[in-house]
């Protein structure tokens, strides 16, 4: 079965995404969004993303909205990257979550970001089930992150 993915359009890809880098290279989080800079698999050069960390059970968390997209195969390899806001830069180490440790970490993050988020996870909410969720947890990778200090 190929791996679940779903392609940002060109609006997101020209505008959104620019935008939302552009004012968190500044300082400027966009509801608590940051760049996520991770090492490339083959080239080793650094790759940066827009990504919104969420907070929940004492840890930070990354979750993947689109699926296994590229940043989740270089996080993947690399097992770790950081967190960029402005000029302060987070590092970290990542180690993916299993499936069946997704359906709260899934429902914390539908319940903060539904609303720019929501379209990806195929009508599944916050309000969901646990069986619901379960079901979804492959399509979108999750990693515990450790903040180095």
């Amino acid at each position: 079965m190929p791996a679940h993915v779903i392609k940002p359009g060109r609006f997101t890809v020209h505008v959104l995404n620019p935008l939302v880098a552009w004012l968190a290279r500044r300082g400027v989080s966009v509801w608590g969004a940051r760049i996520l800079a991770v090492r490339g698999r083959k080239t080793g050069a650094w790759r940066r993303t827009p990504v919104n960390p969420l907070t929940a059970d004492g840890h930070l968390h990354l979750v993947a909205p689109r699926g296994h997209v590229q940043w989740t195969h270089n996080l993947r390899a690399a097992g770790g990257g950081e967190l960029r806001l402005g000029r302060r830069t987070r590092r970290f180490t990542a180690v993916e979550v299993p499936d069946a440790e997704k359906p709260p970490l899934l429902r914390a993050y539908l319940r903060r970001w539904k609303a720019e988020v929501g379209v990806f996870f195929g009508g599944v909410g916050p309000d969901a089930t646990d069986a619901e969720l379960l079901a979804i947890a492959p399509k979108h990778p999750v990693f515990r992150l450790t903040v180095e200090p």
